[in-house]
């Protein structure tokens, strides 16, 4: 591991009222004595007491660079459990700059992305998973996701997982001292008691594992598209949305011939929302390009929103749109919005299900209108029934965000199978252990025990430079 000295700027690279620039490592005080005067006196920052505040300048030479305030840490209560030193400045970016140069033109070094956590990993202070939850604090889209990320930070899927592996540990301790010494360890019957423990286990990693579909959306968001034919409504619908006007609106038949995209926070629900051209025959080229782009989008999507004029009858248009949503379709969850319900109603939920046929019978058929907003409530109600089942709380829940997480935890319960296969095979002890150990080294991916350096070293090259 590097001993070195690091230094970065730990906040956004853009003009602001004050910006952080964070030394760690072995000379960090070093090079801060190096660059720092104090506005009073001539107070050396080295003996300093830990967690304190100093006013003074930075100098490059005799060159005043900025006013600042200095926190010193000290080793080990830090946050890379290094000696590390934090300099608050001013928010230019130009002075971020030179201060950052100075501490370097010193002593120390440009920090790698994500250095300063891979330390915190590296030297015992976070595990991994810990570590990761920290870049899904910085980009997390809604509430729900950040508490999630915020209780994995506090450690929830580290404890879960260090409890299931440190079960898995003790099995495979008793069958090698069983193995080594069968004169006064005897495995009687051990192959039934262990079963039961493996079954449990598997509840416990399979739970996680469901777990993970709510999380990483949570996370990620709702990849969600707009489809209808033209003015149906789906741009009114994507800047009511949105909040703003975000897609041109007009009477003109045709209008939208790209696919627009928004980010969308629909109280707490994170939508990656694409609306796309109308879907109609057509002679334009354009919009012909357009309209094989919605499908394609169809395609990619979690979850459709078809809006259909419910102000009038459905046409061939709409019933070319029905068809694609008919028949085989991949799971895929939809919802039917009868818009314009203003202008009086000609579709019904009744005449679009039976167009529709068995195959639309589970979609919910909402009757709106986004001109008046009328309808949104149950929008919000219908999504939140499709993914979280109505419920968007995360009350104490553990949930997987992190598909490397749960690509691991699918692996550690692949080889679990594999260890009961084996005892109802009544196959000899030490085929137990071989699996056992497999899904241990599997957990262990999760929390960083038993991961390699290049895994690593790609897990962080993915963070801020300054984090």
């Amino acid at each position: 591991m590097k001993t070195d000295t690091i230094a970065a700027i730990a906040t956004a690279m853009a003009n602001s009222g004050i910006g952080i620039v964070r030394i760690s490592g072995e000379e960090a005080f070093s090079v801060i004595d190096k660059i720092y005067h104090p506005k009073k006196g001539n107070k050396i920052l080295s003996q300093a007491a830990s967690h304190t505040v100093h006013y003074g300048y930075i100098y490059d030479g005799d060159k005043v660079v900025d006013e600042v305030m200095v926190l010193v840490l000290k080793s080990p209560n830090t946050y890379t459990r290094e000696d590390t030193v934090e300099i608050d400045c001013h928010g230019g970016t130009l002075v971020l700059t030179r201060i950052l140069e100075t501490a370097v033109k010193f002593g120390a070094r440009l920090a790698e992305p994500g250095e300063f956590t891979k330390r915190a990993f590296l030297n015992g202070r976070i595990d991994l998973s810990q570590a990761e939850s920290v870049i899904d604090v910085i980009n997390a889209q809604n509430d729900f996701a950040l508490e999630s990320s915020l209780r994995q930070l506090q450690g929830t899927v580290k404890q879960e997982v260090q409890k299931i592996r440190g079960k898995l540990l003790h099995e495979i301790a008793f069958i090698e001292s069983a193995l080594d010494d069968p004169e006064h360890i005897s495995m009687e019957g051990y192959g039934d008691r262990l079963l039961g423990t493996v079954e449990d286990l598997s509840c416990q990693i399979s739970s996680l594992v469901s777990s993970s579909e709510n999380g990483i959306l949570l996370k990620e968001g709702i990849n969600t598209v707009i489809i209808g034919k033209p003015n149906v409504g789906k741009s009114s619908l994507m800047n009511l949305l949105a909040g703003e006007e975000r897609a041109i609106v007009t009477d003109i038949a045709g209008t939208t011939r790209d696919a627009l995209r928004e980010q969308i926070n629909l109280n707490g629900i994170t939508l990656n929302v694409v609306d796309t051209a109308g879907i109609r025959d057509t002679e334009d080229k354009v919009e012909r390009i357009g309209v094989d782009r919605a499908k394609s989008y169809l395609g990619q999507a979690d979850l459709v929103l078809f809006m259909v004029d419910s102000s009038a009858c459905l046409d061939k248009d709409d019933e070319e749109i029905l068809s694609l949503l008919s028949g085989k379709n991949d799971g895929k969850k939809v919802i039917v919005l009868l818009n314009k319900s203003d202008l009086g109603q000609a579709v019904t939920e009744d005449l679009v299900r039976a167009q529709m046929g068995q195959d639309g019978m589970g979609y919910p058929i909402l009757t709106v209108s986004v001109k008046d907003g009328k309808g949104m409530e149950g929008l919000e109600q219908a999504i939140k029934e499709m993914f979280f089942h109505g419920d968007l709380s995360l009350h104490n829940e553990i949930y997987i965000t992190n598909v490397r997480q749960k690509s691991a935890l699918q692996s550690a319960l692949c080889s679990l199978s594999m260890v009961k296969q084996s005892i109802e095979d009544r196959m000899p002890e030490d085929f137990y252990s071989i699996d056992l150990t497999d899904a241990c080294e599997e957990l262990g991916n999760i929390t960083g025990e038993s991961v390699g350096e290049d895994l690593v070293n790609e897990i962080f090259s993915k963070f801020c430079m300054g984090k």
